[in-house]
């Protein structure tokens, strides 16, 4: 009996969730919706496997490309010889794993520090950018899956986007460290420390500079990677949370180490590789999670049972009408045509279903793109000319011609007339086609 309560209370909390047609409008409650939608789906997308699937291929690129993305990274670093700044930043990346981490981390920025990018030639040098490029573009495809993104990047945006940022991204933070570096080490700063509460809040905000550097990069990551346009407030809110997560898995992750001593006996020198391997999954299962959790902000009608919505006649249906009759009634008063994603938001469905809708009714010429960057629709044709039978066809048309293809196993009154015959058992069809 209590297991049947918990199933129909976890039930009605599922309903709530997926569909309420009158969400909170106040807050906190509003928060608490939208939290509790973004929650559900990302444990959803867990359990379905895309993410760790995803997450364990990236840890496989990884271990082939970090020591070649670092060599690239630094080699304009250390043209200017302000590398040895950002290796310190590295160490924290590594500290988790233990003592063993430290060693690590040295071993790898002693490959980095012999590798000399100019006297590789033009194969190695061609073979270090591609393992590199490699790396990025499983990263953005996993992103681009994430947000259902269907198309990369291509080819010439690639090297450019790629490689700026794999150059020019460290000089930047190194040049982040040495502003705050330079800020809190001035005059007025430390004339400031002395006087309280001004000096434990510069205290404090000097040691979690490392944090919100972990935020930025973050943030820029789910703004940059994805080959969509992602909001900056959604970003950021996903670059805290993750950057907090990444921190408190760095904590838990540390005090397994120390207490896996037993896996150090069974394993012997092996469990350094273990321990790395299982470091770098989380590491990439809590940027995936970020990135989820931005593209679920910025969209929340693709909160749904399951990742993959089914497109069902009756939704397409409901779907075009609602489309149609939201485009055409501020056409016809005069007032300015939506926006496609204003239109997604408020019809609260996944937008891929309504990109597939909306998509038809413009081939059919029903509607129109319009607007300075093509993403605001309008009727195809006068108001007059469209009825909803004909919305109707245009939603149900199979635009492949697979029906084309049926075997001829119908009577011909269904295959021509099905609508006029809704009323019909298929008892009394059997005799018809009998007689």
């Amino acid at each position: 009996m209590a297991s049947f309560q918990l199933k129909e209370r976890l039930q009605a909390a599922e309903d709530w969730i997926l569909a309420n047609p009158n969400p909170p409008q106040k807050w906190p409650w509003t928060w608490l919706y939208k939290v509790g939608r973004s929650v559900y789906a990302l444990v959803r997308d867990v359990l379905s496997g895309q993410l760790t699937l995803h997450a364990m291929s990236l840890v496989y690129t990884t271990l082939l490309s970090i020591v070649p993305l670092l060599a690239l990274s630094f080699s304009v670093l250390k043209a200017l010889g302000v590398h040895e700044r950002v290796e310190p930043m590295l160490y924290p990346l590594f500290e988790p794993m233990g003592p063993q981490g430290i060693e690590l981390a040295n071993e790898i920025l002693g490959f980095v520090d012999n590798m000399k990018v100019g006297v590789l030639g033009s194969v190695g040098l061609a073979l270090l950018v591609y393992t590199v490029i490699s790396l990025v573009q499983k990263i953005e495809r996993s992103f681009n899956m994430i947000w259902r993104v269907p198309d990369m990047r291509s080819l010439a945006q690639r090297f450019s986007n790629y490689l700026s940022v794999i150059m020019v991204g460290p000089l930047l933070m190194v040049s982040a460290i040495g502003v705050s570096a330079t800020i809190f080490s001035s005059d007025i700063v430390q004339a400031l420390v002395e006087i309280e509460p001004f000096g434990a809040l510069i205290v404090t905000v000097s040691r979690f500079t490392p944090f919100f550097l972990v935020v930025a990069a973050f943030t820029f990551v789910y703004v940059f990677i994805p080959n969509t346009r992602v909001k900056l407030r959604y970003a950021f809110t996903a670059g805290l949370v993750a950057g907090v997560s990444w921190q408190a898995a760095g904590m838990l992750f540390a005090s397994f180490v120390a207490g896996s001593a037993k896996y150090a006996a069974i394993y012997s020198s092996f469990a350094i590789g273990i321990i790395l391997l299982i470091w770098i999954y989380l590491n990439w299962m809590i940027l995936l999670l970020g990135a989820s959790l931005a593209f679920y902000l910025q969209n929340p009608g693709s909160v749904a049972k399951r990742r993959q919505v089914q497109l069902a006649p009756e939704l397409q249906e409901r779907v075009g009408l609602a489309v149609m009759w939201m485009v055409a009634k501020p056409f016809s008063e005069g007032e300015a045509a939506p926006q496609q994603e204003a239109l997604e938001h408020k019809l609260r469905v996944p937008g891929e279903v309504t990109r597939i809708v909306s998509d038809k009714l413009i081939r059919a010429g029903l509607l129109s793109l319009a607007g300075g960057q093509g993403d605001k629709l309008v009727p195809g044709r006068a108001l007059d000319l469209i009825t909803v039978r004909h919305i109707l066809d245009v939603i149900r048309k199979d635009e492949d011609r697979v029906v084309d293809r049926l075997p001829s196993v119908l009577p011909p009154v269904l295959m021509d007339g099905a609508r006029d015959q809704e009323s019909e058992t298929l008892a009394s069809l059997l005799r018809q086609s009998k007689a």
